[in-house]
């Protein structure tokens, strides 16, 4: 461990404990071992954010005695929910999701409204609040450097204003990309709206001193967009923590579980599996009565018409969410994992954080994807699965039924490899390693 006195780096985030899900997971574990490399991280996060889901069991990851700086935020989530008929205590699901059946026309308003009049997103009303109280906190509390993830985007506008007024260092992180996000042809944008977001993306890009992002695709994209030198692209990929495994005796599945871990949205929904599944379940009467099919987190409805139509309910097991220490003991237990890449136009670029948490569940996975791009290479660098495309049966049937023989023999197992580099300790060294940088320019 680093024993000089280290140094601080203020780490803006919309997304931090108790809130749960996926966007806590990247800065909080960040956060959990920058000491270890001597930085001292000062969090700055909502008071009273809209999160998705809650997840106490996240606070373990938390630093003794670490600053969390906390102030309120005002979001239009209260209108928004009474205008599409939600009830206030309901969460908003992210991206696109819909548990209903038909969208209705009060929420493709709000889908417009929240595209043309919340930009960057709805979080745009704590930019200048956040900027008055950092800056006076800034003054008489000095870091080295700010650091800002997004989503949602105000994040960076929060840290480009610090910036400009204080000329502190300054590197903003994408965990997801802005105008190439998946869902960004859905925000129904206006030519001046969407001429706004690209203005703000490029503002950020040409603004922050590092840009930091989970997948080299995107670092790529957006060193292309702002037509600057590529040494200030950097790629940090998201990781998994060894501490996070479950310690006691973990006994896989009696079943022949397939289990996708995490929300599923239409893009991703996958009938090709559905299509597969379905024929060898009437083919074969054993395998009908080995398989479980097991979706834990928020799934789109488009995903349960998809099993009722190829008549699989029966087979599913579905659990709306588990904290995060329950998950990894699940993921630890299936006997195959299912990760679905988004069949979406960016979709070669995709590289999910599920994958990483599949990878320290070592156990085999299957992926429904892109036949070329980040997961395809991830795979043959870490032989921890089997893939094939969107619309490949013959591959998937294929590769169900090698690991279905090798569960009935007793034999499946992971023969993964090389992922010891993916360790949230190991990424955290590499970025105290960019963070001595931005103070030696």
């Amino acid at each position: 461990m680093n024993t000089e006195t280290p140094k601080k780096v203020l780490i803006i985030t919309y997304y931090w404990p108790p809130g749960g899900g996926a966007g806590v997971q990247r800065w909080l574990k960040f956060a959990k071992y920058l000491r270890d490399f001597g930085w001292e991280p000062v969090i700055y996060t909502p008071e009273n954010g809209e999160m998705p889901v809650v997840d106490l069991s996240l606070k373990k990851d938390v630093p003794p005695g670490l600053t969390v700086l906390k102030q309120p935020i005002w979001e239009p989530y209260d209108s928004y929910k009474k205008f599409i008929g939600q009830k206030k205590a309901e969460k908003i699901n992210t991206g696109f999701l819909t548990e209903n059946k038909k969208p209705k026309l009060a929420e493709k308003i709000a889908v417009w409204i929240r595209g043309n009049y919340f930009i960057p997103d709805a979080r745009k009303f704590w930019i200048k609040p956040s900027v008055k109280f950092l800056s006076a906190y800034l003054e008489q509390n000095p870091v080295s450097v700010i650091i800002s993830t997004g989503p949602p985007h105000s994040m960076h506008l929060i840290a480009l204003a610090l910036k400009r007024k204080l000329n502190i260092p300054w590197l903003a992180d994408f965990r997801d990309p802005w105008t190439n996000i998946d869902y960004y042809q859905d925000l129904m944008l206006s030519r001046s709206s969407d001429k706004k977001h690209h203005r703000q993306e490029l503002t950020v890009l040409h603004g922050a001193d590092l840009v930091l992002s989970v997948g080299t695709s995107m670092s790529e994209e957006f060193a292309l967009m702002a037509d600057q030198g590529k040494e200030k692209f950097k790629v940090i990929t998201n990781g998994f923590d060894n501490e996070d495994l479950y310690a006691g005796e973990v006994k896989p599945d009696s079943k022949f579980s397939l289990a996708h871990i995490g929300t599923l949205v239409r893009s991703r929904n996958p009938e090709v599996l559905w299509t597969v599944l379905s024929s060898l379940v009437a083919t074969d009467k054993a395998f009908g009565q080995d398989l479980e099919i097991k979706l834990v987190g928020k799934t789109d409805i488009s995903v349960m018409q998809s099993l009722e139509k190829y008549g699989l309910l029966e087979k599913l097991n579905k659990i709306d969410y588990l904290p995060h220490s329950e998950v990894i003991k699940v993921q630890q237990q299936s006997q195959v994992l299912l990760l679905l890449v988004n069949n979406t136009r960016n979709a070669g670029g995709i590289l999910t954080g599920k994958f990483y948490e599949y990878l320290s569940a070592r156990r085999p996975i299957i992926c429904i994807g892109p036949e070329q791009g980040e997961i395809v290479d991830a795979f043959r660098a870490t032989n921890c699965g089997k893939l094939s495309g969107f619309e490949d049966e013959v591959m998937l049937k294929k590769n169900i039924l090698d690991y279905y023989a090798a569960y009935k023999a007793g034999t499946l197992a992971s023969e993964s490899k090389n992922i010891e580099k993916y360790s949230r300790r190991e990424l955290t060294r590499q970025l105290a390693e960019l963070l001595e940088r931005l103070t030696k320019s």
